[in-house]
């Protein structure tokens, strides 16, 4: 890396593309780069001084192209200007995915892999790094709530890196130590069907050297990896890490005796409630032990993670009004979204909004999402968020309203939806999706505020 000067980013504000922006620019690079529309996290970038520009405008890609690396997001059309621009004119142009990996060659690289659960599960083993030992880089897909970022930068050759399945850009990662977390079918688009995102998983598995540790059930066996593979669950006594002597409290906070094969971590709490995130505890503590932290070092960290933006983050929680946004957008991550609601609230009312992410997840899991949709009191679901993809006949959001069982359901464009909630008793509110939904994140906590 040292001939280059500039790093500039076709796709910037994405949660991926943002982190490695900003690892960049700590390393005193020129990084700039483009989005197609300004968000809360472009205006973070431009406020620690990266330059983000929202046209299509090859004027703004870095003339040197000698000392320029572009790096781009497989979400960006093949068409788009700039990137048909910079590949037919010399430039380096690399993957996201590609530039992670390299970034992570030579340090001991710790990957959380899974088709959900890897964000909060990498996050939070960055927590347990900063707090029981020298830190580690961290290259994270949502936002800390501990730090406010999604990058950390340490001194120590340590990377925690979320491995994402999407277009297969985990398999530029040769982990040291590597979690999976479920390996359900999404991403269709890509993969076709649920046997190639097992494949891929199979592949990724083969590149850990060290430890890899594996979901409980999951279809990997010691002859998928040359890594020493271990099982992690929820609660299940023949799993090599698993928790135990589980009590909630009345807010959903759990205190647990975590199990490893040296010993027992008694009187454990997560400091974000739910069980998924003690499942997510076991994993991240697995990881942390496994390279050698201090249990003890651990146990105290766990106690002190805040849980990370948009990911069952409780906006407002009080007897009379509770809101909660996540940013769930497959069946299984909303039915574990909703199971944890239950928990939690199991006497309010619960309504659910919805925004379906992308015409073809819509079109392959219509029939899951509605059935996991069912178990809500009242839902509120809002038009597909196209991204990357065009429409697609007859794919709309109404192939998932009509299979819905419950009785006290709506269609609303995300236009009416403010107005819609004025008028509407709410006692524990979700909000789902990966599209824009977030942006009313904010109105909406402020409005069901005045209530309480």
């Amino acid at each position: 890396m040292e001939e280059l000067k500039y790093i500039y980013f076709i796709g910037i504000g994405g949660i991926g593309m943002s982190a490695i922006a900003r690892y960049y620019h700590q390393k005193g690079y020129d990084v700039s780069g483009y989005d197609r529309t300004p968000s809360e996290l472009t205006h973070a970038l431009e406020t620690e001084g990266i330059r983000v520009h929202y046209t299509d405008d090859k004027a703004f890609v870095p003339a040197d192209k000698e000392h320029t690396l572009v790096i781009y997001t497989p979400a960006i059309p093949k068409d788009m200007g700039e990137l048909v621009f910079v590949q037919e004119n010399g430039y380096k142009v690399v993957k996201r995915s590609m530039a992670l990996g390299e970034i992570a060659r030579g340090q001991h690289c710790l990957a959380i892999s899974g088709t959900h659960g890897k964000t909060t599960t990498s996050t939070l083993l960055s927590h347990i790094f900063h707090c029981a030992s020298d830190g580690a880089s961290a290259f994270l897909g949502g936002i800390s709530k501990n730090y406010d970022t999604n990058l950390l930068v340490s001194s120590n050759p340590v990377i925690v890196a979320e491995a994402d399945e999407f277009d297969r850009s985990f398999l530029q990662l040769y982990p040291e130590i590597a979690v999976i977390t479920a390996m359900d079918a999404d991403h269709l688009d890509i993969y076709g069907d649920k046997s190639h995102v097992v494949e891929a998983f199979k592949s990724f598995a083969s590149q850990v050297s060290g430890s890899l540790v594996v979901k409980k059930g999951l279809d990997i066996a010691p002859g998928d990896t040359r890594a020493k593979v271990l099982t992690y669950s929820y609660d299940d006594a023949s799993a090599d890490f698993y928790a135990s002597s589980l009590k909630v409290d009345d807010c959903g906070y759990f205190t647990f005796d975590l199990h490893y094969p040296q010993g027992v971590l008694r009187d454990c709490t997560v400091g974000i409630p739910g069980w998924v995130n003690v499942e997510n505890a076991v994993a991240a503590s697995a990881v942390a032990l496994i390279f050698g932290l201090n249990p003890q070092a651990v146990r105290s960290a766990l106690a002190t993670f805040s849980g990370v933006k948009r990911r069952f983050d409780i906006h407002l929680n009080t007897p009379k009004c509770s809101y909660i946004d996540d940013y769930a957008h497959h069946p299984n991550e909303i039915s574990t979204a909703l199971s944890t609601m239950r928990d939690i609230f199991p006497h309010r009312r619960l309504t659910a909004v919805f925004q379906p992410h992308l015409y073809t997840r819509t079109r392959d899991f219509a029939a899951d999402f509605a059935k996991a949709l069912s178990s809500v009191d009242k839902l509120i679901l809002l038009d597909i968020y196209p991204a990357r993809e065009e429409p697609i006949e007859g794919v709309t959001s109404e192939i998932i309203f009509d299979k819905v069982t419950i009785a006290d359901k709506v269609l609303l464009k995300k236009e009416q939806l403010m107005e819609y909630l004025e008028n509407e008793p709410i006692d524990a509110l979700i909000t789902f999706g990966a599209g824009n939904i977030d942006r009313f994140v904010e109105p909406i906590t402020e409005m069901l505020r005045k209530r309480v």
